[in-house]
């Protein structure tokens, strides 16, 4: 058992002014001369003409079906083909996100529908040399909540690389991981509809200018888990090259369920439902609407997850990256340092006290039970500037730091790694929410993706972190177009190997090397019995 032990200094610390980083890397961004051919914005794609509509330095198509509606008959079916057009479809406005309930901040405010089997192109809006890169968005919401639409990808497929960017729907909740004894329904529909997308991406790529030998699948959280759980498909294999894989722990305990645990989520949904007989749980299923079943849906953050089926996903993730039977492409991989700063600052925006030291004690014990003694040792109060701020980082650390780190690991045995901890001090934070008022919340988790995106949940960014924006859209891009993170002008960012386990601090001011080993108390929990981490 380890006891308190003092930070290790960040190690060779590349320090960049955020101006000059942004005038350095936004120098390349939308780099087609002014003479370059402008693009139509009229594209005729495998299933039909689409018409989008070009604005700034993209063109965008929206609201593009890569599946025929999975309604009706089609409930609990693989996705089926879409029927092709002939007349130009009107891409110029999105389609509805998939049904799910409406609980949470990340939630679709009308909730969605089940007719929702539509993505998004992002391009650039002039020709460039060779075909672009493609970058698939796997949208994150544990596997319940939001939509591709909502994350709008001009400055990804504007930068210096170029590329196009397709952000996905895929079925939610119960229409997309719903297993339940006696439904008659394959399991991880979801994760078929994301191969089906990316199959539309291979046939449809070359229409928009993108590469379709050259595709990357990014996703965070849920999605991050998502693209944990397409490394290991065998249905997905040969549709796309590398992943970025944001915020989650392919090797920790949160990417699957078993067949049981899914199973008996699913009963309680079926109950819920009124479909308590085994002999008709199909049919009295199937019969519900949609808002029934919403109803009778487990919401929240756990309710759902990629099912061990022995079919679209064989095993679980965990297990099967740990021994190398996974789709050996590039990965990208990291997580934001203050993961769980949100969850810790929950109390205090609620009644508007601040975290004690006793109530820290008290959540550690409640949270940890017999280790909690170590862990109040390890991560004194003393040492932070609240007691929310040591609570954060102990969250954060067991939940999140320490799977990402043996994800890294376990991959790098394996095929090339690139690891990263999103350590913005100062970083936006979601739309009319307030902050604690006793610490500061730093990077916490899905803060990242205000630095990727625009995104109606986040505030806006500031001069300094728009300029750590662009370094990290341009370290993105270059991944995605080469498979590597380096470029002219930028941090260096060497590769995570099991003999250097090189980590890139992401932050304004401070882009380079951190020991993220010792940052977040990985020996300690690695030291613990397996259980504590959970």
């Amino acid at each position: 058992m380890s006891t308190t032990k003092s930070r290790v200094a960040v190690l060779a610390t590349v320090t960049v002014s955020a101006t000059l980083a942004a005038t350095v890397i936004t120098a390349g961004l939308a780099s087609a001369r002014p003479s370059a051919q402008v693009l139509p914005t009229r594209v005729m794609t495998a299933e039909g003409p689409v018409q989008g509509v070009a604005a700034g330095a993209v063109r965008t198509f929206q609201g593009i079906p890569y599946a025929a509606p999975p309604t009706g008959e089609r409930r609990w079916k693989e996705p089926q083909p879409v029927r092709p057009w002939s007349s130009p479809l009107d891409a110029r406005a999105p389609k509805s996100a998939c049904a799910q309930p409406t609980d949470q901040p990340i939630s679709i405010e009308d909730g969605g529908s089940e007719d929702c089997l539509y993505l998004n192109v992002t391009t650039p809006d002039r020709r460039t040399t060779g075909r672009l890169p493609a970058i698939v968005w796997i949208h994150g919401g544990s596997f319940t909540y939001g939509d591709g639409a909502t994350y709008r990808a001009a400055k990804l497929a504007a930068a210096q690389q170029g590329a196009v960017v397709v952000t996905i729907n895929y079925r939610l909740g119960a229409f997309g991981f719903l297993t339940a004894p006696g439904l008659r329904a394959p399991a991880n529909l979801g994760l078929l509809d994301q191969q089906a997308a990316l199959k539309w991406i291979n046939r449809n790529a070359g229409a928009f200018g993108g590469d379709p030998r050259n595709v990357t699948i990014m996703g965070q959280s849920g999605g991050g888990y998502s693209g944990c759980a397409q490394l290991v498909s065998p249905g997905a294999r040969g549709l796309f090259s590398k992943a970025i894989v944001q915020s989650a722990g392919c090797v920790g305990p949160d990417g699957s369920f078993t067949r049981t645990q899914a199973e008996t989520n699913g009963l309680a949904v079926a109950k819920a439902a009124g479909c308590d007989d085994p002999r008709t749980v199909d049919s009295c299923l199937r019969r519900r609407s949609t808002a029934e079943l919403i109803k009778a849906s487990a919401s929240g953050h756990d309710g759902y997850r990629p099912v061990v089926d022995g079919k679209v996903l064989p095993e679980a993730p965990s297990r099967a990256i740990a021994a190398g039977r996974f789709a050996r492409v590039p990965v990208l991989h990291g997580s934001t340092h203050d993961e769980m700063s949100g969850l810790a600052g929950l109390d205090e925006i609620m009644t508007g006290r601040p975290l004690t030291a006793e109530g820290y004690a008290k959540k550690v014990t409640e949270q940890f039970g017999k280790d909690a003694p170590a862990i109040l040792a390890e991560y004194p109060v003393a040492n932070y500037p609240a007691p929310g701020a040591a609570l954060s980082a102990a969250l954060t650390d067991s939940e999140w730091s320490t799977a990402a780190l043996d994800t890294q690991r376990a991959l790098a045995r394996y095929t090339p790694v690139y690891a990263y901890d999103f350590a913005e001090v100062k970083a936006p934070y979601f739309k009319s929410v307030p902050r604690p008022a006793s610490f500061s919340l730093g990077t916490g988790h899905m803060i990242d993706l205000a630095y990727l995106f625009d995104n109606d949940l986040f505030e806006p960014l500031d001069a300094a972190q728009a300029g750590l924006s662009d370094t990290v859209i341009a370290y993105w891009s270059r991944f995605a177009s080469t498979g590597q993170v380096n470029g002219h002008g930028m941090p260096i960012w060497k590769r995570f190997t099991t003999r250097g386990p090189y980590v890139q601090r992401l932050a304004s001011g401070r882009i380079g090397y951190t020991d993220f080993e010792a940052d977040h108390h990985y020996a300690f929990w690695k030291a613990l019995a397996p259980l504590t981490v959970r």
